[in-house]
């Protein structure tokens, strides 16, 4: 008989599983999951050692399994790829700064938004996470940082997938990160990104979760953008930037427009101008990121000196922005 896993649990939803046990039993192991760590019901020493052995006969404690890892020459990037129980994959990011340390997870396997750019939507879509699942890749890079003797500070979900098409399960999974029994996260310190989904936007924007929201731009008109991600037909770029204005000033959080340059396609001085008139007035900043080439795409990075000029472009005609290498 196949164990239920607790990982990923709500402390109600803790409770509901443990009855008839008294409801302190949940908050105890809900510590030991969420803030030490312990996925062995042996380890957790306060509790009756005849219930551990029953929990360990009907429970597990299981998130998700390293399957390669890959880091960068610097030393400031680790890339996992993680097992999930059904055999699916996904990649995980750590990003070590000095001003503080960094998760990017995925929200899917797969993804169906179609970016031309992408390669992680060259599949197609194979299922969403759940929010156990997602939760699960945050606390692999926050078990990972506490072995170097370091903390995880924020959490970033711009992996593969679309966050805002699997909303109710991304919902949960950052009320519970944000609970003091949990990691107890602020979501100042969460970033959303999207593509562009508008309804789920003001869906976001309503559940009153001040996280920032980033939107993948891309391009400065809606004939190029469009050209560049499907998504633009559905909701093009008026509707899109009334949607981030309105979430910005809804939430009091700046709104990050991210823009990959595309060598010869959306990285010349036109483009920087357009891009600022277009967002002239936003409370809002700018991520420039040069395109790092995918084998299956027909892109190119941007040439140094369009990358500096574009920069320059949009810093000295009051948009705040800055290259992420």
């Amino acid at each position: 008989m196949s164990r239920k896993n607790l990982f990923g649990l709500t402390l109600a939803e803790l409770e509901e599983e443990l009855a008839p046990l008294p409801k302190f039993r949940a908050k105890q192991i809900a510590a030991h999951i969420y803030k030490h760590g312990i996925k062995n019901f042996d380890a957790m020493n306060d509790l009756p050692k005849n219930l551990r052995a029953e929990l360990a006969t009907r429970f597990e404690i299981k998130a998700a399994e390293l399957l390669k890892r890959l880091d960068s020459r610097d030393g400031l990037t680790t890339k996992f790829l993680l097992g999930l129980a059904d055999g699916a994959a996904v990649e995980v990011v750590l990003m070590r700064h000095d001003y503080g340390n960094g998760v990017c997870i995925s929200s899917q396997v797969g993804c169906q938004m179609g970016c031309k750019f992408c390669a992680s939507t060259l599949r197609g879509l194979e299922r969403n996470l759940t929010a156990a699942e997602m939760l699960g890749e945050i606390f692999f890079a926050e078990e990972f940082l506490r072995g170097e003797g370091k903390k995880l500070d924020s959490v970033v979900v711009m992996g593969t997938g679309e966050p805002l098409m699997n909303f109710d399960a991304l919902i949960k999974m950052l009320r519970l990160l944000h609970e003091d029994y949990c990691l107890g996260m602020s979501f100042r310190k969460i970033t959303i990104s999207t593509c562009g989904i508008v309804p789920a936007i003001k869906k976001l924007r309503d559940e009153k979760i001040p996280v920032t929201l980033s939107i993948s731009l891309h391009a400065p008109d809606d004939k190029l953008r469009s050209a560049l991600m499907p998504i633009n037909s559905a909701f093009g770029l008026k509707s899109l930037l009334a949607a981030g204005d309105d979430y910005a000033q809804a939430t009091g959080r700046r709104v990050t427009y991210e823009y990959i340059l595309l060598g010869g396609v959306n990285d010349t001085e036109e483009h920087a101008r357009r891009l600022t008139k277009i967002l002239s007035g936003q409370l809002a900043n700018v991520n420039l990121i040069p395109f790092n080439p995918v084998d299956e795409r027909n892109f190119s990075p941007p040439t140094n000196g369009a990358l500096k000029k574009f920069f320059h472009f949009l810093n000295t005609h009051g948009l705040g922005a800055k290259i992420l290498a």
